[in-house]
């Protein structure tokens, strides 16, 4: 199954028989909850979903700024939006398509085995001059229970050791990569032996994503192909979730490390990296 469909797809699907679960996950790095974005205007039906309180867990000391979330909240928010385990689901957002991504990267590691993201989010939906909808739906309960293990995750120590005996890659910007900025977290720099390939890269100018056959040329370029055995991490375990749709996209599977470099530094005794060159 394709993990993206288009706005035309979801047209059609959303006028049929089965039409999938819309979530609107709208969400900013360091910029207020999008609840206020939803209520102006939303894909019809969609029902919003909070990133920072549903999708993840508390931050906390040596956990990242956004940890996986507890099974239970996570089932609680996705009954409350009306998933069933058995009825497709489809994420947007209004921008680079990372909090759609977390979602369905969640929604997929806790078992759901139908969940796709509108490639474009928002944008792309309005430009094919597609209506929104600001009336708030209350959706029936759905039935769906977490399951996690569905997609494979790393921890700090396994982290750190992929990126010797495999491929890491480190999903935020460049500049973050070589240590030269660091807006939010305390030390700069990046996991030793980890390799840069920021996220944006996945997308082409309107926030698509690019052709299978272009991400796995990308992808190769970075040593990860199929058999090869490949993780991703970012700031705080969004973006790299981007990143493993990307992965996905292109038939290549790669584990996330939810933690991240919010989670490394958290640490002062973890190795730390900086400059272009992976150590």
């Amino acid at each position: 199954m394709n993990a993206i469909i288009t706005a035309s797809e979801l047209a059609g699907e959303s006028a049929g028989q089965r039409p999938p679960v819309l979530l609107d996950v709208r969400w900013e790095l360091g910029g207020p909850p999008g609840r206020s974005a939803y209520e102006a205007g939303h894909l019809p039906s969609a029902v919003y979903v909070d990133l920072d309180t549903e999708l993840a867990g508390p931050a906390g000391e040596g956990r990242g700024r956004h940890p996986l979330p507890d099974p239970e909240v996570l089932g609680a928010a996705m009954r409350r939006a009306g998933v069933d385990s058995g009825r497709p689901v489809v994420a947007y957002d209004g921008g680079l398509g990372w909090a759609a991504a977390r979602a369905w990267w969640l929604l997929r590691w806790a078992g759901h085995g139908d969940v796709r993201v509108l490639d474009g989010g928002l944008a792309a939906w309005t430009a094919e001059g597609r209506p929104l909808s600001t009336e708030v739906p209350s959706p029936a309960g759905g039935d769906f229970t977490p399951r996690p293990g569905g997609l494979p995750v790393l921890g700090a120590d396994d982290a750190g050791a992929l990126a010797r005996a495999g491929v890491l890659l480190d999903a935020r910007a460049g500049e973050r990569y070589r240590g030269e900025v660091e807006p939010i977290d305390p030390v700069g720099g990046h996991i030793p032996g980890a390799l840069s390939a920021p996220t944006t890269d996945n997308c082409t100018s309107d926030g698509r994503f690019r052709p299978a056959a272009e991400l796995r040329a990308r992808f190769a370029e970075l040593g990860v192909e199929e058999g090869v055995n490949a993780g991703v991490y970012c700031g705080s375990g969004v973006s790299a979730a981007h990143e493993i749709l990307a992965l996905t996209i292109a038939g290549i599977p790669a584990s996330l490390y939810p933690g991240s470099w919010s989670e490394w530094t958290a640490d002062p005794t973890r190795p730390v990296a900086t400059g272009p060159t992976p150590n």
